[in-house]
């Protein structure tokens, strides 16, 4: 089965930035999982694209990000050819912990996954894009996680404080742990990747 030349383009460009990016060894041995289920398409979902007033609003601007190193700027390229197709949605659950904006200041979209651009269960490799002063609920899943961020904001995990990876920045969250993130200032924008069959070590 062939895949489709933009959304390759896009996953080769992914696989080279988080190879850089990631430094725990438990993200890159995640990471190489990932990449290597992806080495066998599976079917594309077509005419799936659609945005959110805030991917309307933010994305340009997010996506306007020079870094100055290679493998993140052509990941950022080949993003902004794949967006068109991708299907932006809001996240339905969420607590109090949660900023009172959140509901429509923030976007999630499944790249590959579950009614992802490719729909598959073994991999989901994803985006979330936040509005300014946005924050994300705390929330846990099975799945190990790595993400690799492209904007400013906090993210937190467990019990340490919040952290910024700051553009470029890649780290791990290891199954079952709560997490949120938050913008500051400025929208925020990173992909993630989970391996959503892994037993919990």
């Amino acid at each position: 089965m062939a895949r489709g030349e933009v959304l390759q383009g896009f996953l080769d460009a992914a696989f080279a930035a988080f190879d850089e990016c990631a430094q725990d060894a438990r993200a890159r041995g995640s990471i190489k999982q990932i990449f290597a289920r992806l080495g066998e398409p599976q079917p594309e979902r077509p005419d799936i694209g659609k945005r959110l007033p805030v991917s309307i609003r933010y994305l340009e601007e997010v996506l306007a990000t020079k870094t100055g190193r290679p493998a993140l700027d052509l990941l950022i390229e080949r993003f902004k050819m794949l967006e068109p197709q991708l299907e932006w949605s809001w996240r339905s659950t969420y607590d109090d912990t949660a900023s009172e904006n959140f509901p429509t200041s923030h976007a999630n979209t499944l790249i590959v996954g579950p009614d992802g651009l490719e729909d598959r269960g073994d991999v989901w490799f994803g985006a979330s894009l936040m509005a300014p002063n946005v924050r994300y609920p705390d929330h846990d899943h099975a799945p190990e996680e790595t993400y690799l961020v492209l904007s400013d904001g906090e993210f937190q995990h467990g019990d340490c404080d919040w952290f910024s990876p700051g553009i470029g920045g890649s780290f791990y969250n290891p199954p079952g742990i709560r997490h949120a993130m938050r913008s500051g200032s400025k929208p925020l924008f990173a992909f993630w990747a989970l391996l959503p069959d892994q037993p919990k070590h």
